[in-house]
C-alpha cells in the first residue's frame, strides 16, 4: 500500500499515532511518499476512509463515453481534503486527525452528483444508515485537520458519499446528460460496507488504472 492507513481497533500502543482515536491504532500500510509525484499533476492530498467493494460495486453496469469508472481501490469516504500542500503539511494534518467512532457498518443509497448545479464533478454513492453519524464525526475532526496542513477549511457542512465515477473535464452537456441517466439506473440494494480504516492518499504515480495511492 502506498498509503499511511491505520486501523481503527488495532491496539498496539507503540504506534506513534496511537492518539488519532481514544482507541489505540497502528500502522498497517505507511509509507513515505518518497518516490514522487504523478509526473505533470499537481500535488493533491487528502484523507479518507478507504471502502471495501466486496459485494456491491462489481455489478456496477459500465459508464458511457466520457464518464470514469473508479477502480475498485480507488473507492474512499473524504474526511479532510488537504489539496495542493506538501508531503509535511499533509502529515501534519493526518497527525492532528481524531477520530473517535468505532468501527462501523453503514448501507448505501442512490447515485446522485456531486460538485455545482448543471455541471457536476462527481457522481457518488450516498449513505443511508450511518449518513448521520459520519458527517458528524467528519465535522469535528474537519477543520482542526486542514488548519493543521495549513488547507482551506471547507465551508459547506459534511456530506459523506463514496464517488463511483467522473466525467471528464471537458464533458460535454449532452455527455453529463447520459452520466445522469446512467448513474438513475444504478441500484446497489442498499448493500452494508464496513468502515474500519482511515488513510492519508495522494495520486497515484501512474494514472493510467488507478488515480490514487
Amino acid at each position: 500500500q502506498k498509503q499511511t492507513q491505520v486501523s481503527w481497533s488495532n491496539h498496539n500502543r507503540n504506534h506513534r499515532s496511537s492518539h488519532l482515536s481514544r482507541r489505540a491504532l497502528t500502522s498497517i500500510g505507511e509509507s513515505c511518499f518518497d518516490d514522487g509525484m504523478a509526473a505533470g499533476f499537481s500535488p493533491n492530498w487528502f484523507i479518507a476512509i478507504p471502502i471495501d467493494p466486496e459485494g456491491w460495486f462489481a455489478p456496477t453496469p459500465s459508464p458511457p463515453d466520457g464518464i470514469r469508472l473508479f477502480h475498485q481501490e480507488d473507492l474512499h469516504l473524504t474526511l479532510a481534503f488537504l489539496g495542493s500542500v506538501s508531503e509535511q503539511q499533509a502529515r501534519a494534518g493526518w497527525e492532528a486527525l481524531r477520530w473517535n467512532l468505532a468501527p462501523t457498518t453503514v448501507t448505501l443509497g442512490a447515485v446522485v452528483p456531486m460538485g455545482a448545479p448543471g455541471r457536476y464533478s462527481a457522481l457518488s454513492a450516498t449513505l443511508e444508515q450511518g449518513r448521520a453519524t459520519i458527517e458528524q464525526a467528519i465535522g469535528a475532526c474537519r477543520d482542526a485537520i486542514c488548519d493543521a496542513a495549513g488547507a482551506r477549511r471547507e465551508s459547506r457542512s459534511p456530506k459523506a458519499h463514496i464517488t463511483i465515477a467522473r466525467p471528464s473535464r471537458n464533458a460535454s452537456d449532452s455527455t453529463r446528460a447520459g452520466g445522469l441517466r446512467w448513474a438513475q439506473r444504478i441500484d446497489y440494494h442498499q448493500p452494508s460496507v464496513p468502515l474500519h480504516t482511515i488513510a492519508l492518499y495522494t495520486w497515484a504515480n501512474d494514472r493510467k488504472v488507478r488515480q490514487f495511492r
